[in-house]
């Protein structure tokens, strides 16, 4: 039966390119890097992240991002059989959102399910022969095939992958989460202002939520929390990996569970309307996420991807191209960190790969195509947050450097609070300003760069420090003077305004 499911799949490998791709979403990947002490990077293993993108003719939409580990298998096949499964069989637009959320649920069953089926036979292939491995003291030729043998089964067998998966149904929008990957929805209003949302929590051994369940199971929570992996994934829910779900009380963490602790059940968020929202929807696997929090530190990760899309998108006519860009930028930032050698550089000797799917709703994009953007970054500087939950709202000042311009902009902004009451703090770009949810905001300046009115200390002093804060260096003695002489008749600047 496995092997006829198999081939079935193997069959229809190919299937998911006859469905329409939405032409509402662009697409952005990048591969593992491992830095050398020269600072280049060399790929360490084959991109193992996947993605879906399709619609129907009935105006449902679907979208997904794949964070696979141990090899490529699980995010590809579990990419091509939730496809099948919520849409070759199409949601209806009578369908409740009870029924939208049973759907997507049952999707992912059939998922992990299917996938085990495929690798039914090479298990049982694995278990047989591993009762004929002898003493290492003792090997033979023939114990040596054995070896070999149960390295290609393992090598076919192991692996896994985390989802985040969107759909659209009836102009409402649902998550469907397992595992560690990111979900941001943006919402622009009609005076230019965002508001960022979190959509979810991600499944880890830190999330206080998931550290229960896996207790109620008899599964110690400190040790987990404090180990941070579980068989050397940090995801609490994943697709696949038999190691945890067939074999886990094999594992010290988790020998004391009386049920399988970790799971494949998502987690789903919604229904939301989308009527009369603009704005777009990011689905970011987790290595691209987690490059950025490398680079720069958790705190700010969520507003620098929205000001980094914005940006991007008041440049570029195509999705791919500022999905690409934005990634690209997320790379050179985790890069130049690494070799500034900065205090944060020991975090980035290597990234995993990186995907990002950007969908846009009813959000205007640039007349005309341009080159991607070079360089730039945006720098955070000193920032009350809270990562508690609660409902407590925080405000944030952010800088967004475009080094190509050799101008610093800085702007002022307050975040908005994420979805299950969790505060975000807040960035600014030249296109966004994240609407505020604070009744006080921090204040801050504007530089033009402009010689003749401001004048720099300094070729060094717009240099970041090792935590990225940029220095201040526009001296205003020149303009007050120069206004003194032209407004005040005569009267000396020392009236009032300059300083004193």
């Amino acid at each position: 039966m496995a092997a006829q499911r198999r081939n079935l799949m193997q069959s229809h490998q190919s299937w998911t390119d006859d469905l329409p791709l939405c032409q509402l979403c662009g697409v952005g990947k990048a591969p593992n890097c491992v830095y050398g002490s020269d600072g280049k990077g060399t790929q360490s293993h084959p991109n193992e992240d996947a993605h879906l993108r399709f619609r129907t003719e009935d105006g449902c939409f679907l979208y997904g991002v794949f964070n696979g580990y141990d090899g490529s298998r699980v995010a590809s096949f579990a990419s091509q059989c939730l496809t099948a499964e919520l849409l070759l069989e199409p949601l209806k637009s009578s369908h409740t959102d009870s029924d939208v959320r049973r759907i997507l649920t049952q999707a992912f069953d059939v998922v992990e399910k299917s996938y085990f089926d495929t690798i039914d036979d090479a298990l049982a292939e694995k278990a047989h022969m591993s009762t004929y491995v002898v003493p290492h003291s003792e090997l033979s030729p023939q114990n040596q095939k054995v070896q070999e043998r149960l390295k290609e089964l393992e090598q076919e067998v192991s692996g896994g992958a985390t989802a985040a998966v969107a759909l659209i149904l009836n102009n409402k929008l649902y998550i469907a989460n397992v595992g560690t990957n990111r979900v941001l929805l943006c919402k622009s209003s009609s005076d230019g202002q965002n508001q960022v949302l979190q959509i979810g929590r991600p499944h880890s051994t830190d999330n206080e939520d998931e550290l229960q369940r896996l207790a109620a199971l008899g599964v110690d929570p400190a040790r987990v929390r404090q180990a941070g992996q579980i068989a050397g994934q940090n995801s609490t829910r994943r697709l696949g990996d038999y190691r945890v779900k067939i074999h886990y009380n094999e594992i010290d963490l988790l020998s004391a569970a009386k049920g399988k602790p970790i799971i494949a059940e998502p987690e789903i968020h919604g229904s939301q309307s989308l009527d009369n929202v603009s704005g777009f929807l990011l689905l970011m696997s987790e290595g691209l996420i987690n490059a950025l929090e490398s680079a720069h530190g958790p705190e700010q990760a969520n507003q620098e991807i929205v000001a980094m899309v914005a940006a991007e998108l008041a440049q570029q006519s195509s999705l791919g191209v500022v999905a690409q860009s934005v990634v690209d930028r997320v790379k050179r930032l985790h890069h130049d960190v690494y070799v500034s050698g900065r205090q944060r550089a020991t975090y980035c000797s290597r990234h995993e790969d990186m995907t990002l799917l950007i969908r846009t709703l009813n959000y205007p994009l640039a007349d005309g195509a341009l080159t991607p953007t070079q360089g730039g970054r945006i720098y955070p500087v000193s920032v009350p947050y809270s990562n508690s939950q609660s409902t407590s709202k925080t405000s944030v000042t952010l800088s967004l450097v475009m080094p190509s311009q050799g101008t610093l902009t800085n702007g002022t902004n307050t975040a908005s609070t994420l979805e299950e009451g969790t505060p975000t703090p807040g960035s600014q770009s030249p296109t966004a300003t994240l609407q505020s949810t604070n009744t006080q905001t921090q204040s801050s300046s504007s530089s033009s760069g402009d010689g003749r009115l401001f004048s720099q200390r300094g070729s060094q002093a717009a240099q970041p420090d090792e935590t990225g804060r940029v220095p201040p260096y526009v001296d205003f003695s020149q303009f007050y003077r120069l206004w003194g002489s032209d407004h005040c008749d005569g009267q000396s600047t020392q009236g009032g305004l300059g300083p004193q």
